[in-house]
């Protein structure tokens, strides 16, 4: 069931975000573009560099009435040592913003990674949004998508 799942994740990627690049006028699937997929499902986040999947891992989406909204966004900025005006100061490092003040950070809730847990944004283990911040600095955030589905 995973498999399937999976490859109509993959799928889904691919339709939806093709479709929206033709609107736009833009390929995300070029080299030089990054797609971060996000399953609200699985709790996952696949890593898509020019068409090619390069990792996949662990997320904590929104939990309860702090959904996390489902879409085709493209990065808006970033913030390296950000910290959350609404909820208490909490770090958000390496953040990239997508959405009216949703952003992919990492957290130091390593043992929610995997399930909802978060207020709404996707996050991340720190390595790796360390990593992904630095794909969208090198990349330019013209050349991210994050897509949200179930």
């Amino acid at each position: 069931m995973r498999i399937v799942f999976t490859a109509f994740l993959l799928l889904f990627v691919t339709v939806s975000a093709a479709d929206a690049a033709r609107k736009s006028g833009d390929d995300i699937f070029e080299p030089g573009k990054v797609v971060a997929a996000v399953s609200l499902r699985d709790q996952t986040m696949k890593v898509i560099i020019g068409g090619h999947e390069r990792y996949q891992w662990p997320v904590s989406t929104g939990r309860g009435h702090y959904a996390t909204p489902q879409g085709i966004y493209g990065a808006e900025w970033l913030s390296k040592n950000h910290r959350s005006r609404k909820y208490n100061n909490a770090p958000m490092p390496y953040a990239i913003f997508f959405h009216h003040g949703y952003a992919v950070h990492g957290t130091d809730q390593l043992s929610r990674l995997g399930s909802p847990a978060s207020h709404g944004c996707v996050r991340l283990h720190p390595d790796n949004a360390a990593l992904l911040f630095d794909l969208a600095r090198t990349m330019g955030l013209d050349n991210v998508t994050v897509v949200i589905g179930d």
